[in-house]
């Protein structure tokens, strides 16, 4: 070996350091999640977009402003609250030095999300235009700034009638986001959550108006709709709010929110609301029935107020304090208990729904039991499974990915392809079974649905699935998309709480490939092979209709770093059921006429 080799050099010249602002946009993941292009509700224009409302919120939450104006148009998002406005001489501070502000200070913000001093400056970092104008006692203050960097600063007295509160404008970089587009469905649930988390407060998004009087049950009663069981319990104190009631779906599905953030991921408060749910139910009626039987088809809410939040990472998805869990298991108990003494009606019918539950999980244990003599798979290898090294909860599980997939020759191309520490394969051998309007006892009467269910490693429990994406990976035709819809059909009639979770998506992969001797090109659809073909001269088309006709030499790259993928989410609970009666339910004449009007 050279030791004179530069290559590896490693002195006193190779040590860098970054101003903040440099860190944020070279590691812009590390401050909101991830970058996408707008078509993920996680994406990092809407945590930009959110960062920027969430000190809106904080000022409503203090008493101040009960009105926020948000815009979106053309890529460029601005957010008007009408609270106190930022002092004037620290507006500049504010938004570009990390670890400024006053959320530090208990005198100024109680309940803040934003704790960490670094939400507005990521939004300046990582926009190619931002302006921040502050507005108090008819003297304003401005600062633009382009990709962090001031450009400019003006302030004096404010001319017209402009009432106090802050003013920020941005347009997300396309140097960090590439081409990005605002999907306002995703705006408009997140506003909504607002509305939900702070009665009272008015955000318009436009003209379209966003308020809630009732809170979380507002929220719950738009999620179930006329499917609950029984009327909802609702509860609100100081700290927490929560509603729940049951439907008549499989497992548990919730929404959980600290400080106004909606944390996918649960927590402690989570976990101590569902604790709190089954001791009050077991207090009342004097019983000691399980976990499972009293939460089986529950549909919950619950959000709580905390001066020093500990998120498990900077997008706050999971809540980490565990100091919480006592009072809030101790208040949701009462709640249960109060509002099953005050509401007979609704206690005969959770009562009947819980013995329901038990005489099925009797049942299904029977059936299990079945399924599993006559399967003899007790540490058995899963057939058409083929795993990867890495597991969620593991070294590199983040990146864990099962990939479903129809036939072998789609099988053998990812097979060949994949990456074999994270993303694992499983084969199904033809269509599988609709399951719409079947019980669970299906899955274990049915070997290819057991199969899978045992390779994802969910039998027992969600929270033991073994991986971090399930991605459906069908040909794009009638026959895939056919098998598409049967698998979707199999989550979220059984496992919906894994598609709310946003553990569920659809692979997309190229329909056309065009080249010629010096150049390839992928397609996605018919206007990018038109591109294309326009692109390139004498280009040669190809027409992929199943994944077994692309090979493994290409097929790696659809499935590496830049893989496509459509996450499948539910905008409302109330219309699984209605849209799987639609499309997987009995023929009916509404769903014959449907195809025909769309058959062209």
């Amino acid at each position: 070996m050279n030791k004179n080799t530069t290559a590896h050099q490693y002195d006193e010249s190779k040590i860098k350091t970054l101003s903040s602002l440099e860190h944020i946009r070279l590691r812009s993941g590390m401050y909101i999640g991830r970058l996408g292009d707008g078509s993920n509700p996680d994406d990092g224009i809407y945590v930009l977009l959110k960062e920027v409302i969430d000190n809106a919120i904080d000022e409503f939450i203090m008493g101040f402003g009960k009105k926020i104006e948000v815009n979106v148009e053309n890529g460029v998002a601005s957010v008007r609250d009408f609270g106190r406005g930022i002092p004037l001489g620290k507006v500049i501070d504010c938004v570009s030095t990390i670890n400024t502000g006053a959320k530090y200070n208990d005198d100024v913000f109680q309940f803040s999300v934003g704790l960490n001093g670094v939400g507005t400056k990521a939004v300046n970092a990582l926009s190619s235009s931002f302006r921040v104008v502050s507005y108090r006692d008819g003297e304003y203050f401005q600062a633009k700034f382009e990709r962090g960097k001031l450009i400019s600063k003006k302030g004096g007295v404010v001319k017209g009638e402009e009432p106090d509160g802050t003013f920020v404008e941005f347009v997300p970089d396309a140097e960090i986001f590439g081409e990005y587009k605002f999907n306002f469905e995703y705006i408009e649930q997140r506003l909504w959550n607002y509305a939900y988390l702070n009665s009272g407060l008015k955000l318009f998004l436009g003209k379209q108006k966003f308020e809630s009087k009732n809170g979380l049950l507002d929220l719950l009663q738009n999620d179930v709709g006329e499917s609950a069981v029984y009327s909802i319990a609702y509860c609100r104190g100081k700290q927490l709010e929560f509603a729940f009631t049951h439907t008549q779906a499989y497992g548990e599905a919730y929404r959980s929110f600290v400080n106004g953030q909606f944390t996918s991921d649960g927590g402690t408060h989570l976990s101590a609301f569902r604790e709190g749910i089954l001791k009050g139910v077991n207090e009342f009626y004097k019983k000691n029935y399980s976990g499972v039987d009293v939460r089986d088809g529950i549909s919950g809410a619950v959000a709580i107020k905390l001066k020093s939040p500990v998120f498990e990472s900077q997008t706050k998805n999971k809540l980490g304090n565990t100091e919480i869990r006592g009072w809030i298991v101790s208040e949701v108990k009462s709640g249960v208990v109060d509002f099953l003494h005050k509401n007979a009606d609704a206690a005969r019918s959770l009562e009947s729904k819980i013995v329901q539950n038990e005489k099925l999980r009797t049942e299904l244990n029977k059936v299990k039991k079945e399924a599993k003599e006559a399967a003899k798979r007790v540490e058995i290898k899963i057939p058409n499974l083929k795993d990867c090294k890495y597991h969620a909860g593991e070294n590199d599980g983040g990146r864990s990915t099962i990939f479903l997939t129809e036939g072998q020759s789609a099988g053998g191309s990812i097979i060949s392809a994949r990456d074999v520490y994270t993303q694992a394969i499983f084969t199904m051998r033809g269509k599988p079974q609709n399951v719409f309007g079947k019980t669970r006892a299906a899955i274990y009467q049915n070997e290819e649905l057991y199969d899978m269910m045992m390779a994802l490693g969910i039998e027992e429990d969600v929270e033991k699935l073994r991986y971090n994406r399930i991605v459906l990976a069908t040909d794009a035709d009638v026959d895939g998309f056919h098998i598409r819809n049967l698998l979707l059909t199999f989550f979220l009639t059984y496992f919906e709480e894994l598609v709310q979770a946003g553990h569920v998506y659809i692979l997309e992969t190229p329909l056309f490939r065009v080249r010629n001797k010096k150049e390839t090109l992928y397609c996605y659809s018919e206007k990018e092979r038109d591109a294309a073909i326009a692109k390139i001269r004498d280009p040669e088309v190809t027409r992929f209709k199943g994944l077994g006709e692309i090979s493994p030499s290409e097929f790696g790259q659809f499935i590496g770093g830049d893989m496509r993928l459509v996450e499948v989410n539910v905008k409302s609970a109330k219309n699984i059921s209605e849209t799987l009666e639609f499309y997987m339910g009995k023929n009916t004449p509404e769903r014959r006429d449907f195809i025909m009007e769309n058959l062209i």
